[in-house]
């Protein structure tokens, strides 16, 4: 007499006897993909076995299918994981920019800025300008551009970049914080001239410490400035008016230079508002509706 293997009479593995062979099977994909971290495809796995009932691809077909959606999924999470440490809070688009409104500006030349062909070659922009011209919305659309292109990119104003690297002199991590600062492949510097540069004691001056930044990625990486002053003032503003002439030579040696000449987009934005307002409020107000 024959002895049946009681882990087999069941059909599951020894499971529970409720479910069925397919069933068992759909446990087990399901903690394969988990364990792989396929999370994409398990949350996706009973809409891909519909399609795959309902399409009948060949082995191959479906398995492009299957990776290919895993594939997009991580590519957009790992984008926006990048734009996210970026420092890129708004995402400017040059798509949503107004060429209308600045006229001036070259509209060829700035989408061919963003191909960012100046990141590759190491070169430097720097984009100069009265406040609400558009520069910093330029730059930003440049770098999220980046971060949807694989570079690393980060975005920080200048007097925040500043603050942070004189609170590592202060506490001992500069070092570590400089070197965040050189490693990006694009870093882009907003509103150079605009806040007050606090100096506290015996620190260096931000001319010094703005240097060193700059000195260190000097031709090994990009880096894109926006300024609301004339680079003839950025020595009265960032403390010392030789180190400063040393940043502008090096910036200037493979740099890209535009400069916006036209009214502040805020400014316009908020004198229509406005008008919107006023024209609203001198509108007689509607009857009330009489109640039957």
């Amino acid at each position: 007499m024959s002895k049946r293997n009681p882990r087999n009479s069941s059909g599951n593995g020894g499971g529970n006897p409720s479910l069925g062979p397919d069933d068992v099977l759909l446990e087990r994909l399901r903690r394969h993909l988990a364990f792989l971290g396929l999370t994409h495809t398990l949350v996706a796995l009973d809409e891909l076995l519909a399609w795959a009932s309902r399409e009948r691809p060949g082995h191959s077909a479906w398995l492009e299918h299957v990776l290919g959606g895993e594939v997009a999924h991580k590519s957009e999470h790992r984008i926006e994981r990048r734009i996210r440490n970026s420092g890129l809070v708004e995402r400017k688009t040059l798509e949503a920019f107004d060429w209308d409104f600045q006229p001036t500006l070259d509209k060829d030349f700035i989408i061919e800025l963003a191909r960012l062909d100046f990141v590759r070659r190491h070169d430097d922009v720097i984009i100069t300008g009265k406040p609400g011209t558009g520069k910093s919305h330029i730059l930003k659309a440049c770098g999220l551009r980046a971060c949807e292109q694989r570079i690393s990119v980060r975005y920080a104003r200048c007097v925040d970049l500043l603050d942070d690297l004189h609170v590592g002199l202060a506490d001992g991590t500069y070092p570590n914080r400089l070197r965040a600062w050189v490693r990006p492949s694009l870093l882009i510097i907003d509103d150079v001239g605009l806040g007050q540069v606090r100096k506290r004691g015996d620190e260096p001056t931000a001319a010094h410490t703005l240097y060193n930044l700059v000195d260190r990625r000097h031709g090994h990486s990009s880096t894109a400035i926006t300024s609301n002053v004339d680079l003839s003032q950025w020595g009265r503003y960032l403390g010392d008016a030789v180190v400063t002439a040393a940043i502008l030579d090096r910036l200037a040696m493979h740099a890209i230079r535009i400069d916006v000449d036209g009214p502040s987009y805020r400014q316009h934005v908020a004198a229509d508002r406005a008008t919107k307002r006023k024209k609203n409020a001198s509108q007689p107000e509607a009857p009330p509706a009489e109640t039957p």
